[in-house]
């Protein structure tokens, strides 16, 4: 009798354990991969001064987009209530190629940019705290930034822009839309997948001192991006 009283009294134990691991009141960490896929396409480039002078002229058929990147990523959260747990999600830097389109196709990778885009995550996870498979949903804003923006082609720079061109780009904020699920190993371990999709668009700015005829002039110019990436990230996690 005693022996069953013991187990019975393990077994409850473990439930209630388990039912903490999920609970309001609960931080945990993750790390992972994050997949970045831009949906990109850009407006075509337009130079807005030579010299000093407005030009606002576009150059028609130039178009950009972004290749597919991969990053380390890792995550800290806490659970507010049993469903509602608040996250915040960041990793290395991830590095893309730029690749030229339309009547830049020729020339292929134009250059290379690295993106910070730390996010704040609020989700939503369904079933009961007790469940090992918790799926959940989850809406969210990030501040996006760009560096290391570097020409890499040549060609491209000589016969385009025409001349030495640094690059610079804007910051903005950008909502996310996020959805995945964990399964839990133990009440502390577990690992997951979400896949969000951030809504963004930014605007690359371009200083070339053009080399002509009659001298160096400064040559500024424009080109608005549309990135739209699908962010897949995988992980594994721990909670306290």
């Amino acid at each position: 009798m005693k022996l069953k009283q013991a187990i019975t009294g393990a077994a409850a134990l473990a439930c209630v354990t388990a039912a903490h691991a999920q609970t309001a009141g609960t931080f945990y960490l993750t790390t992972g991969w994050f997949h970045l896929a831009p949906q990109s396409s850009s407006d075509p480039l337009e130079i807005l001064s030579t010299g000093g002078t407005p030009v606002n002229q576009s150059v028609a058929g130039t178009s950009a987009s972004a290749d597919s990147s991969d990053t380390l990523g890792t995550s800290i959260g806490y659970f507010i209530t049993d469903h509602i747990a608040t996250e915040f999600e960041f990793g290395i830097p991830a590095k893309f190629d730029l690749q030229g389109s339309g009547t830049l196709a020729p020339y292929g990778t134009l250059g290379t940019v690295r993106q910070w885009s730390p996010a704040l995550l609020f989700k939503w996870n369904f079933l009961s705290p007790q469940s090992k498979f918790r799926p959940y949903a989850g809406l969210g804003v990030t501040r996006v930034w760009f560096s290391d923006a570097t020409i890499t082609n040549g060609t491209f720079q000589a016969n385009v822009l025409h001349g030495p061109t640094s690059v610079s780009t804007d910051r903005s904020w950008a909502p996310v839309f996020n959805l995945g699920f964990n399964y839990s190993f133990t009440d502390h371990w577990f690992a997951g997948v979400s896949i969000s999709y951030i809504p963004l668009s930014v605007k690359a700015n371009f200083t070339t001192q053009a080399q002509t005829p009659v001298g160096t002039l400064t040559v500024n110019s424009q080109a608005k991006i549309r990135l739209n990436p699908i962010v897949t990230y995988a992980k594994i996690g721990y909670r306290f």
